[in-house]
């Protein structure tokens, strides 16, 4: 069958019943079904935690016996191996759907394609893809981490309009106003980590940790580039909920950062950067991919996002803009370039722009999404 107009509506609705798990489906895909059945949806369902049921479950525990003969709209292609869960596309048959269709593929290699070759295998008709932007869009880290071997790379900055982040003196607190800063905490919050650089931990004690005003399933793991262990042992950021990782560079000492670990933080060493400072970003990534770690949201001073740009593993850039100059002996957001022409530079794609009071949010992809 053709994908048609009312699909695309239920498919929809179904990437809304997914951004459920938007905070919390972490490493897993963000997922939703709705089953519909003589034009009446009859159950819903979303993936909200790693090892919870899937979406497909949730939906024909709500539909029952009504799921038999329905069509199942499902974000992405169920799956067909034993996980910590049993195979989604297994109860999609037995509960007698007649179609399914799916947003597009899974491209976990322990899918990929399976789960739709064994819904066929039974019978049920299969149509693919409907609003896969839209389902790319939902689960960019995923697909990243999944089809590119490394984690989804967002670099966060709130800059004046002369594209500064601080006076000479360093103090920035605050050039955004409480609508952008309670925004900032809604992306750390989804965020699978946050990653900052010992300066900011330095100069800021940042906690990290989203402050919502609700406890969160799942809080994303704070990461510290800080190569020399200058982190104090009493930081807020080892008090605040989540894991501290703190990455430095294997050069050091075997009994440097004993007080870190004895106040919970997570060591890690890594190779120094070719540049002699700080560490190696490809190492990084490696690391990140290892622990299945899909979305990074970089709060990136001056340095550490100039260090990135020059690397070209910079997905998406998130710029709080605030009204106001901050003059020439401020601080820059980055320093990049040089370029000869202008056709050097890279020209970014707009993808949400949006008010908070009197400040601007923008974002940016800085490359292709897959």
């Amino acid at each position: 069958m053709a994908i048609d107009a009312a699909d695309e509506e239920y498919m929809r609705a179904a990437l809304r019943l997914a951004e459920r798990g938007l905070r919390s489906t972490h490493p897993n895909p963000r997922v939703g079904a709705l089953l519909v059945r003589d034009g009446e949806i009859v159950g819903r369902g979303a993936h909200l935690q790693a090892g919870g049921p899937h979406a497909e479950v949730f939906a024909l525990q709500e539909a029952g016996a009504r799921a038999r003969g329905a069509t199942l709209y499902v974000t992405l292609e169920p799956c067909a191996h034993h996980g910590r869960t049993p195979p989604c596309s297994d109860a999609v048959i037995a509960a007698g759907v007649a179609r399914v269709v799916m947003a597009m593929e899974d491209p976990n290699p322990l899918v990929a394609g399976r789960g739709a070759a064994r819904l066929r295998a039974a019978g049920i008709t299969v149509d693919s893809p409907c609003c896969a932007a839209e389902a790319n869009w939902l689960n960019r880290g995923f697909l990243q981490r999944m089809r590119g071997g490394r984690p989804w790379l967002r670099v966060k900055q709130a800059a004046s309009l002369d594209g500064k982040l601080a006076l000479a003196s360093g103090e920035s607190q605050w050039l955004t106003g409480e609508e952008a800063r309670a925004d900032v905490q809604e992306e750390r919050a989804q965020a699978s980590a946050i990653l900052v650089g010992v300066g900011t931990i330095l100069a800021d004690d940042a906690r990290l940790a989203p402050r919502l005003g609700v406890d969160l399933p799942r809080y994303p793991i704070k990461i510290i580039l800080d190569g020399r262990l200058r982190t104090p042992s009493n930081a807020a950021v080892l008090r605040s909920p989540g894991e501290t990782w703190i990455l430095h560079r294997d050069d050091l000492e075997p009994a440097a950062g004993s007080a870190l670990r004895a106040a919970g933080a997570r060591l890690f060493g890594l190779p120094a950067a070719a540049s002699g400072v700080g560490v190696d970003f490809g190492a990084l990534m490696q690391l990140l991919a290892a622990a299945e770690i899909n979305e990074v949201l970089v709060e990136a001073g001056s340095r550490l996002a100039s260090s990135l740009w020059a690397t070209n593993l910079v997905d998406e850039y998130l710029l709080y803009l605030a009204p106001l100059f901050l003059g020439r002996e401020a601080r820059p957001a980055a320093e990049i370039g040089p370029y000869a022409a202008l056709r050097d530079v890279p020209r970014w794609r707009l993808r949400e722009a949006k008010t908070l009071g009197d400040d601007v949010k923008l974002r940016y992809l800085c490359g292709e999404l897959h």
